[in-house]
């Protein structure tokens, strides 16, 4: 069943594409107003120069039930940030979901390239826009959050704290960015726990975004024509999918127990009941850890 969040109030920060939108549109489907954000709007795109746009996203919320409110915001631009938290209380008065899902710098990283050779100006704004934007609007939409018991604060990033911690990510900056959100969520369970709120991370598995559709020269109808030349992309999951975990987290009266942990979508759907759109289950850390890592053919059965 649909988790229910009428009368409740979320920020999707970042929610243009990928994750974000998707858990925009779940958090809409179960009936909350969501704000959406992000620099790509109908009028100019942000330095991605792609056709999503958060219009859009608020759109979609709006189409699952839910209302969507686009704000275009650059996360580190604190002004900008302080600005919309305030219409935010200006307009609704609380805050109950915060979503730290900004991230923007896919085309900034080098994969398998060591720290003295990647570029340096590169990397650092990737850091900037991974963690700087984060504690940004964590500084500015917290103290709303908490004016009633029971907030919510999800850390969006990539891979599980167990998996992070033996695993090198694709390069130094990169790696540093992940795991800096995963450790976030951590100290912000610390600070939020003791006032009533709660705060995790959580990670999506291997993303059905706009940009990997793209990526593999399928759409989200086609996508299994990508299976022929990377065959463990058959773990993949929908946006849509992360978005019910973060529904089902919102929903829960009991979702403290689960603060400053690391959670993925495929773990949450296991403990909450929720599949992805296509009716499976997915948990693709199990399998990159089970199957993929070790060099073992592509076989998801009994992992989705």
């Amino acid at each position: 069943m649909t988790p229910s969040l009428t009368g409740k109030v979320a920020l999707v920060a970042g929610a243009t594409r990928g994750a974000g939108r998707g858990i925009a549109v779940e958090l809409g489907a179960a009936g909350a107003t969501v704000y959406v954000t992000g620099r790509s709007t109908r009028a100019r795109r942000s330095e991605y120069d792609r056709p999503e746009t958060i219009e859009d996203t608020a759109d979609l919320v709006t189409e699952a039930g839910g209302t969507g409110i686009a704000v275009p915001v650059d996360h580190l631009d604190r002004a900008q940030v302080a600005a919309l938290v305030d219409r935010i209380d200006r307009e609704q008065g609380r805050l109950d979901v915060l979503v730290n899902d900004i991230w923007g710098a896919e085309h900034l990283f080098q994969w398998d390239v060591p720290v003295w050779e990647h570029d340096l100006d590169r990397g650092l704004r990737l850091l900037r826009l991974a963690v700087d934007t984060h504690a940004i609007t964590s500084h500015h939409a917290l103290p709303l959050l908490l004016r009633h018991p029971g907030g919510l604060v999800v850390e969006v990033t990539d891979g599980t704290a167990d998996y992070n911690r033996d695993h090198y990510r694709v390069s130094f900056f990169y790696d540093l960015a992940k795991t800096s959100v995963l450790r976030m969520a951590f100290a912000l369970g610390r600070e939020l726990g003791p006032r009533g709120a709660t705060a995790v991370a959580l990670t999506p598995g291997w993303l059905r975004s706009e940009i990997m559709l793209d990526h593999f020269g399928v759409r989200e109808e086609n996508w299994r024509d990508a299976l022929a030349d990377t065959p463990h992309f058959a773990i993949s999951e929908t946006p849509r999918y992360p978005g019910r975990a973060v529904a089902a987290l919102a929903a829960d009266p009991g979702v403290a127990r689960h603060n400053g942990r690391s959670l993925s979508s495929g773990g949450l759907a296991r403990e909450y009941g929720f599949t992805d759109l296509d009716g499976s289950r997915p948990d693709a850390w199990r399998y990159l850890v089970e199957v993929q890592d070790p060099g073992k053919p592509a076989d998801v059965t009994g992992y989705r």
